[in-house]
């Protein structure tokens, strides 16, 4: 596993799924010669969303969204907030070693009472009476390279309740018990315990006061600040596992006859591909709109202007996503339920596809968030016909 983590990460894959940004200037020229931009011919000035987005594609291909996820999920959304917050130390020393897959980083804020109502997490961090450590006890669940991860990058309680009083932790799993205990199990999901999907127990955990990420008591702005580009890369996924089902379907109903005709031949085959093609197009473009506005706005912008359209577009294509896998099902017959053989992907679509409709923020938070932010907020309170 570790050797796998080190070639991943010497290649650039790991830093290509940062995004652009300064950032790269400082990663990339810390990575061997070969890397996949110089393979390319590409500069980190030329590398965009959309290329990010090609390494999203292009990865989600190999159709082992558990294996996919294990080695690179929780390093997407956990280091992505040590490049936008983390403080000078924590960029020199953590950040490389991650980039270049020799240590692991995951992202810990869902807990096993709270998911998407973030506000109200219950793992606390306290100060010690010398205020040189904080004190972190609770537990974190279903954390994504959580079973396998050095580093944790935590949301805490270290104030009063509600969204005011979330600060991020940097926690490092200790070598031994003297600091307190940072504990992981496996959870086993429907897709893959290749994740390393786990419960994390925090108990009188000491984490140095230096381990802070952004303000105290000020951590929750970065939180939603994250998920744009978690949940963007999430849709990038969808999408493209959504496009192979629907080659495959297509070549599969070209092949196989029924009735004396091709399957494709058959007009409710027929409504069946119209359905899922013109869903797939359209959350497809909904992508590229907003892939496009990334990349001619600033972070800062982003996170104002595309929070609200993200969220729609989480929505938008995890339905999409359930109406292929219902239909290639169809296509497929008993095949497309078959852990082998030429429906395998199809299964294993219909196996994974539930979680991306999950994490990252529910179906229903994410539309209702995302009607909040893109048509409540823009108009004014007095508008009228």
């Amino acid at each position: 596993g570790a050797d796998i983590f080190k070639k991943i990460g010497e290649s650039g894959f790991l830093a290509l799924n940062l995004g652009p940004g300064d950032h790269l200037d400082k990663l990339i020229p810390m990575l061997p010669k070969g890397h996949l931009l110089d393979q390319a011919g590409m500069t980190t000035k030329d590398f965009t969303y959309f290329s990010e987005s090609v390494v999203h594609e292009e990865t989600c291909r190999l159709m082992t969204p558990g294996a996919e996820d294990g080695m690179l999920a929780g390093f997407t959304i956990g280091a992505s907030v040590l490049v936008r917050y983390g403080s000078e130390w924590m960029q020199r020393d953590v950040l490389p070693k991650v980039v270049r897959g020799e240590e692991v980083i995951c992202l810990a804020i869902t807990e096993p009472f709270v998911g998407s109502d973030v506000a109200n997490l219950k793992t606390t961090a306290t100060k010690t009476a010398d205020g040189r450590h904080y004190v972190v006890n609770g537990s974190k669940k279903w954390i994504t390279c959580g079973h396998h991860a050095q580093w944790f990058v935590t949301a805490v309680r270290t104030g009063g309740p509600g969204a005011g009083g979330i600060s991020f932790l940097l926690c490092e799993r200790p070598k031994d018990d003297k600091h307190g205990v940072l504990d992981t199990q496996i959870i086993k999901t429907d897709y893959s315990s290749a994740a390393g999907t786990a419960l994390v127990t925090f108990e009188n955990l000491l984490v140095p006061v230096e381990n802070l990420i952004g303000v105290e008591n000020q951590g929750f702005p970065l939180i939603l600040a994250n998920f744009n580009h978690e949940r963007w890369a999430i849709c990038s996924g969808v999408i493209a596992r959504a496009r192979l089902i629907v080659s495959e379907c297509e070549r599969w109903s070209m092949q196989r006859v029924v009735f004396g005709k091709p399957l494709i031949a058959q007009p409710v085959i027929q409504q069946q591909f119209a359905e899922m093609i013109y869903e797939l197009e359209c959350a497809h473009a909904y992508f590229e709109k907003i892939t496009h506005q990334m990349n001619v706005m600033s972070y800062a912008e982003q996170n104002r202007y595309l929070s609200g359209p993200i969220s729609l577009l989480k929505v938008k294509s995890t339905r999409m996503g359930q109406l292929v896998q219902k239909h290639a099902y169809q296509i497929f017959g008993g095949r497309g339920g078959t852990r082998g053989g030429m429906g395998k992907n199809v299964e294993r679509f219909g196996r994974s596809l539930v979680l991306p409709s999950v994490y990252g923020g529910a179906e229903g938070v994410m539309a209702s968030l995302g009607v909040k932010l893109s048509v409540m907020k823009a108009y004014p309170k007095n508008a009228r016909l």
